[in-house]
């Protein structure tokens, strides 16, 4: 299996150094954020004074005083990598992603030579001023090792190609590499030579794969990353649209594209992208989720209307640009006793004119989650409608059985301070003008984050709860707390 490998040493240096302005010839240390951050990468002078990846930021500075800490965008990262691999995807459609940084091109039935199908990769990478190194080999690891090499073909025995290179290859781990040095084993030759029972049997199951690869021996098949296909569809014309009228007339036409494009590819789109570009050079974008994924013009013209409402532009409307994402395979499925199922349809609409009011992500609901304190029991995620649409039926409904008996439910307030008379330990008149309690159940204490002063990793909470009933009828829960008295909740 003919194999090429991509490898961009310090990828993430690679990447701050297209957007700032990093000499490599310095000491350079990438850190995930400056405030108790940690190190992802660095330059090769500052690797040479000590600095490696893990490392705190503040033992990274201490080893190299004089370096320069540049903080790393992982947006920007996973982005510009994403374009490598589509860029690759003009010297084979078989790309392997190995993470960022590394990838695998199998070259079976690429018609040419090792060196012809490397100076197609660097080709297709042409584009990108990133410090790339490439590779041939018969497997994966034979290939990222020709790789290491820099631009390094192996064509003859691979055992004899990895030989004289160093354990690291092997990325087993600093202590193994360590522990075989005690042996007297530096490279992948010596390493071969071992007898592979007693090796195995002295490092573990894992050892085997180590010995393979020391003798130029990967099983390994490679695992081509899926194509993500997405519809993108643009309308640009030498007017204007100044109404909404003629804007939602000129999406009309783009949706009917699009959904055209949809049936060519036997797919149903299960997110829309909306882009309007103004004469003045904004942009606006908004995305519409689409409950149930679906190829019907009216549906997703009546989404992008929905989500349209409320919208507000400075200019008129010189181009639209929509992109039809999460496709999906096949028909729309329907249940056989859907008469009491709600409409996907309308409430994906609901949806869109709630996003359009609150603005995107702004439509919540609660999630019961467990915690002992009542403020977490409830948190609010974002509304989402597949567990509104039906998926399967029961052959029989059986009705829910009533409750033998009427139950409370007790909804968490906000912390409303409130004046409390206290006889015997126990709350005994409640609020102005003062209520008088009948009965009490507490108190329960609750005493979080006592360790909180010591490592300032929590927020230091001490209450004692009461749940008391008033003579006006009600049921309310009083916390006390270190600022004084307050009503937590009440029982419906």
């Amino acid at each position: 299996m003919p194999v090429v490998s991509v490898w961009i040493p310090a990828y993430r240096l690679a990447v701050a150094r297209l957007s700032q302005a990093v000499d490599l010839a310095a000491p350079i240390i990438v850190a995930d954020r400056i405030e108790r951050g940690r190190v992802v990468d660095c330059s090769l002078p500052a690797a040479a004074l000590g600095v490696r990846a893990g490392m705190t930021l503040v033992q990274a500075q201490a080893v190299a005083h004089e370096a320069t800490t540049v903080v790393d965008d992982t947006a920007r990262d996973a982005a510009v990598w994403h374009e490598v691999l589509d860029a690759l995807d003009a010297a084979s459609p078989l790309v392997q992603d190995d993470g960022w940084g590394r990838a695998l091109l199998e070259m079976q039935g690429i018609e040419g030579s090792a060196a012809g199908w490397l100076e197609a990769v660097r080709g297709a990478l042409a584009g990108f001023d990133l410090p790339v190194q490439l590779g041939f080999g018969p497997n994966p690891f034979v290939a990222h090792a020709a790789a290491t090499l820099g631009n390094a073909i192996c064509t003859g025995d691979p055992a004899a190609f990895v030989a004289p290179l160093s354990l690291e290859l092997l990325e087993c781990g600093a202590n193994v590499c360590e522990r075989l040095r005690l042996l007297g084993i530096t490279t992948l030759g010596e390493l071969a030579a071992l007898p592979h029972g007693p090796f195995v049997r002295r490092f573990g199951p894992a050892a085997a794969v180590w010995h393979d690869r020391a003798r130029g021996i990967d099983r390994r098949p490679l695992r081509p990353r899926p194509r993500e296909l997405r519809i993108d569809r643009r309308l640009y014309g030498e007017g204007e649209a100044t109404s909404e009228d003629a804007v939602l007339f000129a999406l009309r036409a783009l949706v009917g594209t699009v959904v055209d494009d949809l049936g060519t590819a036997g797919k149903r789109a299960g997110r829309l992208v909306l882009a309007l570009e103004c004469e003045n050079g904004d942009l606006r974008e908004l995305s519409v989720r689409v409950a149930q994924p679906t190829a019907l013009p009216a549906t997703l013209f009546d989404l992008l209307r929905a989500r349209l409402e409320g919208i507000t532009l400075d200019a008129p409307v010189i181009g639209l640009r929509l992109t039809a994402e999460g496709l999906e395979s096949g028909g729309v499925p329907i249940a056989l006793f859907a008469a009491g199922d709600p409409d996907p349809d309308a409430l994906g609409i609901v949806l869109a004119r709630l996003e359009a009011a609150l603005g995107e992500g702004r439509a919540l609901r609660p999630q019961l989650a467990e915690a002992a304190r009542d403020e977490r029991r409830a948190t609010m995620e974002p509304f989402t409608l597949e567990p509104l649409v039906t998926r399967t039926w029961n052959a029989v409904a059986t009705p829910a059985p009533l409750p033998a008996t009427a139950t409370l439910q007790f909804r968490p307030l906000a912390p409303q301070p409130v004046a409390v008379r206290v006889i015997g330990g126990q709350p005994r008149f409640v609020g102005t003008p003062e209520a008088l309690v009948l009965d009490c159940a507490g108190p329960w204490r609750i005493d979080e984050g006592w360790w909180a002063p010591l490592t300032g990793s929590s927020e230091c909470v001490v209450r004692d709860e009461y749940d008391v009933l008033l003579d006006d009828g009600s049921l309310v829960r009083l916390a006390r707390e270190p600022g004084g008295w307050c009503v937590r909740g009440v029982y419906d």
